[in-house]
C-alpha cells in the first residue's frame, strides 16, 4: 500500500531538485580483496633423509610404554601430556602400514601440524599383533623417528581412552616459538 503523497510536498520536491544531474552508473563494483593464492604443493621431501643425526635406532629402547621428553621441558608438561590434558589437534593412523610408507606419512602428518599450527597431536602405530613377528614394528619405528624431528618437544603413550600403548601422544614445539629460519628437520 502506497503512502498518498500531497501535491504541496512533491512541488517543492521537484523545485529542490531542478537543478540536479543525473549521473551515469559505470558498472563498477566496489572494492573486494582478492583471496590469496593456493600454493602448489611441494614434492614429498623426507627431511631425514640428509639430515646429520647422533643417534642410531639401535641406542632407542622401546618399552610397552613410551616416554620421551627434550632436555628442559617442565615436569608439570610432561604429567599433562601423559594424563591426555593436551587438546588433540590432529590425528593420524599409522598401523597396518610398511614401516617406509608409514615414514613417509609420519613426515606429511607432521609437516601437515607445522601448517595448522598444532600444538599436540596423536599417531596411531598399534600394537604389532598384526606382525609376522608379533613384535611391535612400528612402535620401535615411531619411537625412534619421532625424536628425529626439532619440532617434537615430547611424546608417550596415550591413555587407554585413546589407544593406551597402541598409540602416543605428540607434543609439538610452539608454532609462535619455531625458528625463524625455517629450518626443521
Amino acid at each position: 500500500m502506497k503512502k498518498d503523497i500531497q501535491e504541496a510536498d512533491l512541488e517543492l520536491f521537484r523545485q529542490q531538485v531542478e537543478d540536479a544531474e543525473r549521473l551515469d552508473f559505470e558498472g563498477l563494483e566496489p572494492f573486494r580483496a582478492k583471496p590469496p593464492p593456493v600454493p602448489r604443493p611441494k614434492p614429498f621431501e623426507d627431511p631425514l633423509e640428509d639430515a646429520p643425526t647422533t643417534l642410531s635406532e639401535s641406542e632407542v629402547e622401546t618399552h610397552d610404554y613410551l616416554l620421551f621428553a627434550r632436555p628442559g621441558l617442565q615436569h608439570r608438561v610432561i604429567a599433562d601430556l601423559q594424563r591426555g590434558a593436551f587438546e588433540v589437534g590432529l590425528e593420524v593412523d599409522l598401523h597396518g602400514l610398511y614401516a617406509e610408507h608409514a615414514k613417509r606419512i609420519l613426515a606429511e602428518f607432521l609437516a601437515e601440524c607445522a601448517h595448522r599450527r598444532v600444538r599436540c597431536a596423536r599417531i596411531i602405530h598399534g600394537k604389532g599383533r598384526g606382525s609376522s613377528t608379533r613384535h611391535p614394528v612400528l612402535k620401535q619405528k615411531v619411537n625412534y623417528w619421532l625424536r628425529l624431528y626439532d619440532q617434537v618437544l615430547a611424546f608417550c603413550s596415550a591413555t587407554r581412552r585413546d589407544g593406551g600403548t597402541g598409540a602416543v601422544y605428540v607434543l609439538l614445539r610452539n608454532p609462535n616459538k619455531t625458528k625463524k629460519n625455517g629450518e626443521h628437520r
